[in-house]
């Protein structure tokens, strides 16, 4: 606060005509005397008889987020309190504070309720996630959000010092040794909870293309790498990437080809010496492959598919396409043009890549799902407090019951998601490569109802906003970005449609013969 000066009601009330003009927002006095001429909104909203010297607080509300108050131009307007009043909205949390919104935290994370899953390590870690997420990216985040560009190498480099990279491939041996937030959680004792938390931490700021900007292509990428490299190679490229000096995506997906693998194009030949992968072919809708050094590419050979890491070397050539969220996200139209590549990058058996390709699908698409449940929950949070500060015909916005309706439908689509997510979870925990080929049908029905769910309210979420929910500013901004991107998280990492079938498929064919009516 630019002053500890206090002033009663009665002060302020009498500076109410222009050129003299004092407000109360939640107890804290304005000057805007000279800014009433510069207020985007025109002066009038500022000098009528319901804000001028009076407390604006909650029409402030009803037109501004609270962080507007918190901008440099602002706050130099302060010149005093409200006598023996203290704020009850502008308050002093910390930057790991809980959401003390009903609905705000997932329940086996908020205190008071209980939970067979997490532990107070699981806790602490939470709030060391936020608390990094507030103080160190989170204003990131926003400016490349609107201006679409590469995340800053300084914040990159932060992310790798905490472990923040290495911790997106969730637990593993690429944690040994490594220093996690500040070791808050042994990477020994790190599991499938903790990378839970992490990623749902990771995008709760509403940042929809910074977050696949966020080195995600290495959360796919990489794990080929790890798992199938040649020793030098994998030693090599996982520093490189781990240190954020270097970007790898996966790159799978073709114009010819999405979820059918099998119909992939590229082409790799070996060289008439045997030396190396010649490459020709192009790849589509690549995350981080606008940015990236290393592609893990899948490659049509001679007798099937062959898994490839091609570095970014001469007849290698990368494309932005504009998509509906931020250019952040990197995503990339890529094409070979007669890439030469060293035999020695070939991850895992020649012609034997479809292997090394199914491998990560269901890390990936339970990292997806855990996206996706975790924006649902910012959103739902977003409409419990707009239906409680809006007014129309002169009550809050919940008292119409259409209103309410809505908000249970919200609700239990997320915690049902939310619930199931974390049941699978807790199987991945028991034995992650033992469950796999049990959880894969189970996943895909997972991203496909915590996917279909996010789109159906953010539908309601609009129409909640009315047409603020329509606007990239202001109020409505996280709902216009949920309602624009929600669909993303339906199609990536394998379209809900033909996971919800692979789900089905799964279970019919582990159908008793003796099961009849």
């Amino acid at each position: 606060m630019a002053s500890t000066k206090t002033f009663t009601r009665e002060e302020v009330a009498k500076h109410n005509k222009p050129g003299d003009l004092w407000i109360v927002v939640d107890t804290r006095v304005y000057d805007i005397s000279k800014f009433a001429a510069l207020h985007p909104g025109g002066q009038y909203v500022l000098t009528t008889p319901n804000v001028a010297g009076k407390d604006a607080t909650d029409v402030f509300y009803s037109l501004h987020r609270k962080e507007v108050l918190d901008k440099p131009m602002y706050k130099r307007l302060v010149i005093g309190a409200i006598a023996n009043e203290q704020p009850t909205i502008q308050v002093n949390e910390s930057s790991d504070a809980l959401s003390k919104v009903p609905y705000g935290e997932p329940m086996g994370l908020t205190p008071g309720y209980h939970t067979p899953y997490y532990t107070e390590n699981h806790r602490a870690f939470q709030r060391a996630a936020r608390k990094f997420m507030m103080e160190e990216v989170y204003s990131e985040a926003m400016a490349r959000e609107e201006d679409g560009k590469r995340i800053s190498q300084s914040v990159v480099d932060k992310m790798a010092e905490v472990g923040w990279l290495h911790m997106r491939l969730g637990p593993g041996k690429h944690l040994k040794g490594v220093t996690l937030l500040g070791g808050v959680v042994k990477p020994e004792d790190f599991d499938y909870f903790h990378e839970l938390i992490y990623h749902q931490e990771g995008v709760r700021i509403g940042a929809r293309g910074f977050n696949d900007g966020q080195l995600s292509g290495m959360a796919i990428g990489l794990p080929p790498v790890l798992n199938f490299a040649r020793p030098e190679v994998k030693e090599r490229v996982a520093a490189e990437c781990f240190s954020g000096k270097k970007y790898i995506s996966l790159a799978i997906t073709e114009a010819f080809a999405g979820s059918d693998v099998a119909g992939l194009q590229t082409t790799a030949v070996k060289s008439d010496d045997g030396k190396f992968w010649i490459i020709n072919g192009t790849k589509k809708w690549i995350t981080n492959g606008t940015f990236s050094d290393y592609f893990t590419t899948a490659c049509r050979t001679k007798k099937g598919l062959t898994v490839i890491l091609v570095p970014r070397v001469d007849g290698v050539e990368t494309r932005p396409i504009k998509t509906a969220y931020s250019a952040t996200a990197g995503t990339a139209y890529i094409t070979f043009d007669n890439v030469k590549v060293p035999v020695e990058y070939t991850l895992g058996e020649e012609d034997k890549g479809l292997k090394v390709v199914l491998s990560n699908f269901n890390h990936e698409r339970w990292m997806l799902a855990a996206h996706s449940a975790a924006l649902h929950r910012t959103i739902v949070e977003e409409c419990l407090k707009w239906a409680n500060q809006r007014y129309v015909f002169g009550k809050p916005l919940h008292d119409q019951a259409v209103i309410r309706a809505k908000l249970a439908g919200m609700i239990a689509r997320m915690e049902a998601g939310q619930a199931w997510l974390e049941q699978i979870t807790h199987q991945m925990t028991k034995n992650y490569n033992e469950q796999s080929d049990k959880l894969a049908g189970s996943i895909g029905l997972l991203k496909m109802f915590v996917t279909r769910s996010a789109r159906e309210t953010a539908e309601e979420a609009q129409l909640v906003f009315g047409g603020r929910g329509l606007t990239k500013t202001g109020l409505g901004r996280l709902i216009e970005m949920y309602h624009r991107t929600s669909g993303f998280d339906a199609i990536l990492g394998g379209v809900e449609d033909v996971l919800g079938d692979l789900g089905v498929r799964q279970a019919l064919k582990k159908m008793p013969k003796s099961a009849r009516l």
